[in-house]
Formats: C-alpha cells, structure tokens, sequence
C-alpha cells in the first residue's frame, strides 16, 4: 500500500517593490515534496516567472516571516503556512 501524499499549500503575500515584479499581493501556491524550509521555497518560487526571480535574486534586500514571525532561509515551513516577503523596514 502507498501512503496517501498530500501536497503542501502555502499562502504566499508580497510587499511593496516585490508585489510590482511578481504582478501579485498574494498567492496559494502548491509545493512539491522537498520544499520543507524557507530557502526552497525560495528557490521554487523563482522559477514561477520572470518576475518571481527578479524580485527574489537579491536576498540582502528581502526579509521574510513565517505566520507573521520573522524566519529565515533555514525555517521550516509546512502545509497551510502564510509566507510574507517584503523589503527591509527602515526607521525614521
């Protein structure tokens, strides 16, 4: 018998100049087995469009929360996650 695999979704959203090159505030996103932690996701996410890839090349310039707590390329993600990429906040 094979176990039942069910595929990871995740609710992505994009802030700012990401939102411009990825043409979307938010997106449901499948992800295949292997996409367990924040780095992955990035790498599959870049793929998506021309877009997605400019908007995510330049990782100093892009922060990162895993259900609203800032993470990391090593975090893991799982089914149901809500993944926010923005800029860096800057005071003032």
């Amino acid at each position: 018998l094979q176990k039942a695999t069910r595929t990871k979704t995740m609710k992505i959203f994009y802030f700012a100049w990401l939102k411009e090159h990825t043409v979307c505030s938010s997106e449901d996103m499948p992800l295949p087995d292997g996409v367990d932690t924040v780095g992955e996701l990035i790498a599959h996410i870049a793929h998506n469009s021309p877009g997605h890839q400019t908007a995510l090349t330049n990782l100093e310039a892009v922060r990162v929360a895993v259900n609203r707590v800032y993470a990391d390329l090593t975090t893991t993600i799982a089914d149901g996650d809500e993944i926010a990429f923005f800029p860096p906040v800057t005071g003032g």
